[in-house]
């Protein structure tokens, strides 16, 4: 069960798996936000906080089988996405923005990113991701006040 969620269900195992992992949370990000929920901010937010905190346990679990921060284990994409969009208004364009700004610092890995991936276990595995999410949402922020998205 750990490799299944470690790899969101198999995606880890495809080539290019960290792109397709955060490709398919912004679908999911998107679908998220057709649901009429009150406190919906809250609750993204909670899944993020459990998503963020699965992908440690999972990290550690299958880190013995799979070595220190297999390119299998994409949770942390799935993090680092929702991370991303966290607090946005639901805009189409930021999202799309939120996934290129996310992929260019997850893959660049700037600003002390490549630094968190010595953490030990599942933390390593996790906070160069959430870094990433981090400065993408800081980004993303920026055309919100300016211009009221």
């Amino acid at each position: 069960m750990n490799k299944a969620i470690a790899s969101c269900l198999g995606i880890g195992f495809i080539k290019g798996g960290g792109t397709i992992a955060a490709a398919v949370f912004c679908l999911l990000i998107w679908l998220s936000w057709r649901i009429d929920v009150a406190n919906f901010q809250v609750l993204f937010a909670a899944a993020t906080l459990l998503i963020m905190l699965l992908g440690i346990y999972v990290g550690n679990r299958v880190e013995a089988d799979w070595g220190k921060d297999s390119s299998r284990v994409v949770i942390d994409e799935a993090a680092g996405m929702m991370v991303s969009m966290i607090f946005l208004p639901h805009n189409i364009w930021l999202l799309i923005a939120g996934f290129v700004m996310f992929r260019f610092f997850d893959i660049l890995k700037p600003l002390y990113i490549r630094r968190l991936e010595a953490l030990p276990g599942g933390l390593g595995v996790m906070a160069d991701d959430v870094l990433a999410g981090i400065y993408s949402n800081i980004l993303l922020i920026v055309p919100v006040v300016i211009f009221k998205l």
